[in-house]
């Protein structure tokens, strides 16, 4: 579960990982629910609680789903290839699209259709902040708490 990403940077811990990914949810969460209120029209509460239980679901789902992919990979004997990965990605968002989208019509009262874009509006959203938040994240480590202390 340990990784180093390079000999300069220090492993990543248990902890650190989880802080990590508490962090990412709780400004997804703080970012998404106020656009998507305001885009959409639904009350603050609303989208609130619509970010936090996808976002429950997609942690769950991440655990269900890579379980699965990886047993799909060792029976089949695939890899890990770009296109691999691409579906991976792929079956995840439509996954957990197919569990969000009942939810979203219930919890707002609206249509299927209304469902299915503000849901693509999510995904959408989640696309940049997920690769900006590593970004940032990534140079802050490895500008301030990552480096590997030097042994004299």
């Amino acid at each position: 579960m340990q990784q180093t990403t390079t000999s300069q940077e220090k492993t990543k811990t248990v902890l650190e990982r989880f802080l990590h990914a508490l962090i990412f949810e709780v400004l997804a969460i703080g970012l998404s629910a106020p656009l998507a209120a305001l885009l959409s029209g639904h009350s603050m509460t609303d989208m609130g609680v619509v970010t936090v239980v996808i976002a429950i679901m997609a942690l769950i789902w991440n655990m269900v789903y890579n379980a699965m992919f990886d047993r799909f990979l060792a029976a089949s004997g695939k890899s890990k290839t770009l296109i691999m990965r691409i579906w991976h990605s792929i079956g995840f968002e439509l996954g957990l699209l197919v569990m969000a989208i009942p939810f979203v019509m219930w919890w707002l009262n609206i249509g299927l259709w209304e469902a299915l874009v503000l849901d693509i509006g999510l995904i959408l959203f989640y696309l940049p902040y997920a690769y900006i938040y590593n970004l940032v994240y990534d140079t802050l480590r490895s500008r301030y708490w990552g480096r590997r202390v030097q042994q004299c």
